[in-house]
């Protein structure tokens, strides 16, 4: 019956065909169809079929294609149009058979992430019932909002690629990855995670871990109770500890920290070379505490990293008070896991010296019945201090490979250096899963493990990787995970396919928001499912993203620009919320993106500013809408406070005359914070006769200047270093080699001089040093905004006496800046119109920046508005090799950092701008007696414009009496 059936089907056809013609015929067809297949997502190379086998019985036909077919992203449209597409070129009857088709192992529909499909999702790789119910390892209690829908009590391990490291053949200390385009590997993943996800992350309520050290101090402070080693610099830093009527401080029976060298050898651990106290719990206001007071070296921005010993009685609300410039900010930290090393709390300004507001407190208040225990609190990150070969590296610790920061942090030996001191480098590549895999275990997704109990659930690392194209395409984007091992289970039971779904997740964010942001076909290469040790070690979902080639000048073009970092750290944060809250079967929310237009005004009532901004809708994530906001507060010099939550776009704010308060604003949701705003000063003067209105122009992020001819390609950081957001990490030395047709060799090869630098770049904080300058003046109240507050007409400048119009390094470069969306003219349009009616009006303006004349003079409108209205014209960009730049005039000479430095941005070539009569100048370069300063000062208007940023000024000395002679100037009365 069933040949009767067969051969019904067959004449159908029109054609009598035997078993093995449509065999041949059907391979012959899936051979041209591999061979032939791609798609618009990925690039993964040319595909194969590997077999199939037709069953005509059961009318199945299994096509098994090789391991590249598994390298694409599967989606539920994606799978019914390759079943289609097979459907459409396969015979008949085969075209109507059951068709499964199977690659690396997994059907493809096997393949496709949990997050993604639209029915029944992979059990397997779900955590289930795998929830953590405890507290999360650290709280900031003072955190003036909730998360609800973000991140919150989550645990996620992340790392940036390499570091420094010893070579144990060699006898020396090196980069895992070679100098290239200005920069290393080793810096350059740095410069995405440190600055950009890991806050990111923290914003939406997660706790984040590092192997290598996160913070870029190089000053270390460590306050013990037994005692600081002396000749480290903190002699004057104390610890001191406070019984109660009830509790009194004892020593604990396990070991804890003591630093007891400088520099340690192979083997050495300081977490049992000391000890730790600890007290019993008490839930009354009169309570023990132990106290650390720091004697800090000099004052700066300090990580917070506490140590604890978990003991049997141990409470997971430990309460810590961090007192630092701002404030003080309280934390809970569980310390029923992660004893026995450095737990970080966050990043806090401290004063230089030993100050009674500047310390740590641990509370024995508690709502358990318990310990808290006491050990070392360490502030800021310093310099290496393991020795291997007999030297240290020579950089600080955050530069330095996960090895010697594990070994710092009390990790035990094996952990750390599994290959026993012979090869530091594949110890390295390995400590990074095992330090977080002894962190986890024994808790629910390391169960069998031993280790603190810290319950992560996922791990990233960020690297770049080689490769390189001689016609400028993008290499792109590559993600591996391991699937092969451990009989294809993670520690808790969890399919090891769940962390494909992680990178897949990964990659297919990160592609979404670069093509969506930059105008470039972003490449997505390939997921590999490849025995890599840093996919194959970790007890929990893992995945490698090779981001870009750092030999390949496309990428780098790209790779270099703070908007792109942002722009990757925004996307790797929203697909790890993705990834985590599908797994949990969670609703998410996303961040917002940080608020706009942000101005100040003098309130209508006495003594008080009104504070203005204006929400941003992410045009990328729908759920990214802000819902309040929080205002930060800083006073004088000191630091910003913990925050006020407010549900609307403005803030009523009280001051006392005197005193110069400055003001930053976020976004939140119930998803977490954005990042900040740019940060906004203002004062009221006691003897008050004219105000100043500040306006900030100086929005420029930007990578270094691109060289990009038919025969040199590259960065020329002499031409123009760049404007990092807030820092730069990741610059090695300026490009040595431009030569094209060396692509893949020596292009690109970079010196080595600023390693271990970080180098400032874009504060976005210099109302505050042009308004220390006004206040220094005597009789000017200042406020303060945004240019687009201006551009908007939220803001009017004839609503005040004086304009002080900041445009420090800003200028339209299309080569530094590939973001389609953001613009960074010196005068846009619509601030030439508000300048144009400002001083017709009768105002009065002073401008600095450094491209004010060059960036002004490409277009005939814009020559037409400086030389008209500002009374000034472009001459040169001024060229020197010297390392400062001297300024005279206004009776002083002051000088201008040219280089990369870690004080303030360099000032590489400002211009030389030369007056338009009656204009004159009032400041000429050293170099060249060439004008720096014009001054016009007519009937109807005053202007004083400097082709040099006002705030480079090196000292405030300088700053305060310039400042003065302006302002004296715009001020005087009209003859």
């Amino acid at each position: 019956m069933r040949k009767i059936i067969l051969i019904s089907i067959l004449l159908l056809h029109g054609i009598l065909l035997s078993a093995q013609d449509i065999e041949k015929n059907v391979e012959e067809r899936l051979r041209t169809f591999f061979r032939e297949y791609s798609t618009n997502t990925v690039n993964i190379g040319t595909c194969k079929l590997d077999s199939f086998r037709i069953d005509f019985r059961k009318k199945k036909l299994l096509i098994y294609a090789d391991e590249r077919f598994a390298y694409q992203p599967m989606r539920p449209e994606t799978v019914d149009a390759i079943y289609r597409r097979l459907g459409q070129i396969l015979p008949g009857p085969v075209n109507y058979f059951d068709i499964t088709l199977y690659t690396y192992g997994r059907s493809i529909d096997d393949l496709i992430p949990n997050l993604y499909r639209k029915g029944k999702k992979d059990k397997a790789r779900l955590f289930g019932n795998l929830e953590y119910k405890g507290a999360p390892w650290v709280t900031r209690t003072s955190r003036p909002y909730d998360i609800t829908r973000g991140l919150e009590g989550r645990h996620i391990a992340l790392w940036q690629s390499h570091g420094n490291y010893y070579i144990n053949d060699m006898n020396k200390w090196a980069w895992q990855r070679p100098r290239l385009f200005c920069t290393t590997e080793d810096q350059f993943t740095q410069s995405f995670i440190l600055p950009y996800l890991i806050p990111m992350l923290e914003n939406a309520g997660a706790n984040v871990f590092t192997p290598r050290e996160r913070d870029t101090q190089k000053q270390e402070v460590i306050v013990d109770n037994d005692g600081t080693l002396s000749g480290q610099g903190s002699q004057g830093s104390l610890y001191l500890d406070v019984k109660s009527r009830k509790a009194r401080w004892e020593q604990a029976n396990l070991p804890g920290f003591a630093q007891r060298k400088r520099i340690y050898q192979e083997g050495e651990n300081p977490f049992l070379s000391g000890t730790a106290r600890f007290a019993k719990t008490e839930k009354k206001k009169d309570k023990a505490f132990a106290e650390w007071v720091p004697d800090i070296p000099e004052t700066g921005e300090y990580a917070v990293y506490v140590s604890y010993q978990t003991l049997p009685n141990s409470v997971s609300d430990a309460k810590y008070l961090v007192f630092h410039n701002g404030g003080v900010t309280e934390f809970t930290v569980n310390q029923q896991i992660g004893g026995g090393t450095w737990v970080y709390l966050g990043t806090f300004t401290f004063d230089k010296g030993r100050n009674d507001y500047g310390m740590v407190v641990l509370s024995n208040e508690s709502r358990e019945k318990g310990v808290v225990c006491a050990d070392a609190v360490r502030f800021g990150g310093g310099m290496g201090n393991i020795a291997r070969g007999g030297q240290t590296s020579g950089l600080p610790r955050y530069l330095e490979g996960a090895r010697y920061s594990a070994q710092w942090a009390g990790m035990p030996y094996p952990v750390y250096s599994g290959r026993e001191g012979t090869n530091d480098m594949a110890d390295d590549i390995n400590v990074r899963s095992r330090m977080v895999n002894h962190l986890a275990g024994k808790s629910l997704f390391n169960p069998a493990e031993e280790g603190l109990g810290v319950p992560f659930e996922m791990s990233m690392a960020l690297h770049s990787d080689a490769g390189f194209s001689r016609e400028d395409e993008i290499i792109g984007t590559l993600g591996v995970y391991t699937t092969d091992f451990n009989n294809g289970r993670l520690n808790a039971g969890t399919d090891r396919y769940a962390s494909r779904d992680l990178s897949d997740i990964l990659l297919t964010q990160l592609q979404h928001d670069i093509r969506s942001t930059f105008n470039t076909d972003w490449t997505r290469r390939s997921m590999w499912d490849r025995n890599y040790s840093e996919t194959r070690l970790p007890a929990v979902p893992s995945t490698i993203v090779e981001l870009l080639s750092h030999q390949n000048f496309a990428d780098m073009r790209l790779g270099h620009d703070p908007n792109f970092k942002f722009t990757v750290g925004r996307a790797l944060y929203k697909a790890i919320l993705q990834y985590i809250c599908s797994q949990h079967d969670k609703d998410y929310i996303v961040q917002p993106l940080p608020v706009s237009h942000f101005a100040i005004r003098f309130g209508k009532k006495k003594n008080t500013l009104e504070l203005s901004w204006k929400g941003e809708d992410d045009p990328l994530e729908p759920t990214a809408k802000p819902r309040e906001y929080i205002v930060y507060t800083r006073i004088g010099r000191g630091g910003f406070d913990n925050g006020v939550r407010v549900s609307t776009p403005s803030y009523t704010a009280k001051i006392e005359p005197g005193i110069v308060y400055s003001f930053k604003v976020t976004a939140v949701n119930r998803g977490g914070e954005s990042f900040p705003s740019e940060t906004l000063s203002a004062y009221k003067s006691k003897r008050e006769q004219e105000r100043v209105l500040i306006v900030n122009g100086f929005d420029r992020i930007s990578g270094p200047a691109v060289i990009d001819t038919p025969t040199q390609a590259g960065f020329d950081i002499a031409q123009d270093p760049g404007v990092p957001y807030l820092y730069d990490i990741s610059l090695c030395g300026a490009q040595q080699n431009f030569n094209r047709k060396d692509a893949g060799k020596g292009l690109g090869s970079s010196g080595s001089e600023y390693e271990g630098m970080k180098i400032i770049g874009n504060t976005f904080d210099y109302p505050f040093i042009h308004g220390k300058a006004i206040q220094a003046a005597g009789t000017y109240s200042f406020v303060s905004c945004s240019d687009e507050a201006v551009e908007s007409g939220i803001i009017s400048l004839e609503d005040y006496a004086i304009v002080d119009y900041i445009l420090g390094l800003e200028k339209e470069d299309a080569s530094g800046n590939p973001s389609r969306s953001i613009y960074y003219k010196t005068f846009s349009s619509p601030i030439q119109r508000a300048l144009t009616s400002y001083c017709r009006s009768g105002g009065k303006l002073l401008v600095s920046g450094a491209y004010v004349g060059s960036d002004m003079n490409s277009r005939q409108g814009d020559r037409e508005f400086i030389q008209n209205i500002l009374k000034y014209r472009y001459g040169n960009s001024l060229q020197t090799a010297e390392n400062n730049i001297a300024v005279q005039g206004l009776g002083r000479t002051f000088t201008l950092p040219r280089l990369p430095n870690e004080q303030a941005y360099p000032v590489t070539a400002p211009d030389c701008i030369l007056p338009m009569s009656p204009a004159f100048p009032v400041m000429t370069y050293a170099n060249g007696n060439q004008s720096a300063a014009v001054a016009y000062q007519g009937n109807d208007y005053r202007t004083f414009v400097m082709g040099f940023p006002f705030e480079s000024i090196r000292e405030e000395a300088d700053r305060t009496a310039i400042m003065a002679s302006v302002l004296q100037f715009l001020s005087e009365r009209k003859r």
